[in-house]
């Protein structure tokens, strides 16, 4: 009797076990991802980029098996969360908010907010006249200026008496011709109809014809920079400049979060792309997201004479791989992740895609 009820339990416990419950594949990890690049690119052989490389790296060492799962950033953010995906592999920044619904990996790349704006070519005559009468060129002038009277000045002092022909005839004549002398034997055209005779005078000549070729090359070059009309200019220098303009960026990213912070207005759409190519087309005047993403999609839309990313970095940002709270994937993936990041191979795929780096 006995014998037959621990048959039938270890029966029934065995149709439980086998019928009740639906089969879980452990093997395969369940990977969300989303296209950001060049961190994440999808062609048509599949997924590449900087970090789905490092991931396949990891996974690598991990001998685990994986599948790819396609979300927008928000989609992934919430599948993260509801445990829908065991790790989301794209360029997420870590912040305290998403920290609090999900554990984050130990950072594997530290970038920058950037701001990316439209840049204009400016050739027009009242672009000259205002180089003309800029800061730089008058103040170039001025200090030419002064340079030719103290030379001139100096000069008129040992020949006024001694010299009475060329640089005398009263003080206004004399400086006036001392004047004319030290400008026609700077720039070496040297016209002889003024010439100083006293020892002085041509000791400070000797001089001043030696200094001159110095001095007037460097001033051609100083008043060449400043005369440069063909620039490339924006309306926007920096974080200030937004508080006026129109900004876009990325729905539910940390550059949203940023802005939101800072009291800027801003217009938010589903891809970065979509904003360049609001920027493109003046519906905004900049845009606000991660630096090197900023960088990768302007070279992409081959609007580089157009658009460009200012050299400023608004808030420091640290990319890592999302999991569940609590999950168990987390050591281990942080294990193997920073190997993999001192390794160099991982420098060999930052430069594969971002070009020479420090």
């Amino acid at each position: 009797m006995m014998l037959k009820k621990k048959t039938i339990l270890f029966v029934l416990f065995f149709v439980v076990s086998v019928y009740g419950n639906e089969p879980v594949n452990t093997d395969i990890l369940r990977i969300g991802t989303k296209k950001a690049e060049p961190f994440v690119i999808k062609n048509q052989n599949g997924w590449t980029g900087i970090t789905i490389e490092l991931w396949k790296e990891i996974a690598d060492s991990l001998n685990v098996k994986y599948s790819f799962t396609e979300y927008n950033l928000s989609g992934l953010l919430n599948a993260v969360k509801n445990g829908e995906i065991d790790i989301a592999v794209a360029p997420l920044t870590i912040t305290a908010e998403r920290e609090k619904n999900f554990d984050f990996s130990h950072p594997y790349f530290i970038t920058g907010l950037g701001i990316a704006t439209r840049i204009k070519e400016s050739n027009t005559i009242l672009k000259v006249l205002d180089r003309f009468l800029s800061y730089d060129f008058l103040r170039i002038v001025f200090v030419l200026l002064g340079l030719l009277f103290l030379v001139g000045f100096i000069t008129w002092i040992f020949e006024r008496k001694k010299n009475k022909e060329h640089f005398g005839d009263g003080k206004t004549k004399g400086l006036g011709s001392s004047f004319w002398w030290a400008a026609v034997t700077m720039t070496t055209v040297g016209y002889g109809d003024k010439v100083p005779k006293t020892v002085g005078g041509r000791i400070i000549g000797l001089i001043w014809m030696f200094a001159g070729l110095i001095i007037i090359s460097s001033f051609t070059a100083a008043i060449a920079s400043a005369l440069t009309v063909t620039q490339l200019e924006s309306q926007i220098q920096g974080l200030n400049d937004l508080y006026n303009s129109r900004v876009g960026t990325v729905s539910a990213s940390s550059s949203i979060n940023y802005l939101n912070r800072k009291n800027i207005k801003n217009s938010d759409y589903v891809t970065v792309s979509e904003a360049i190519d609001a920027l493109s087309n003046n519906e905004i005047d900049a845009v606000v997201y991660d630096s090197p993403i900023l960088k990768y999609e302007i070279i992409k839309s081959g609007k580089t004479n157009q658009l460009k990313v200012l050299p400023v970095t608004l808030d420091p940002l640290y990319y890592g791989f999302a999991m569940p709270q609590n999950s168990k994937l987390r050591e281990k993936l942080n294990r193997v992740l920073l190997y993999e990041i001192e390794s160099p191979k991982w420098k060999k795929i930052l430069q594969k895609y971002l070009g020479e780096i420090d």
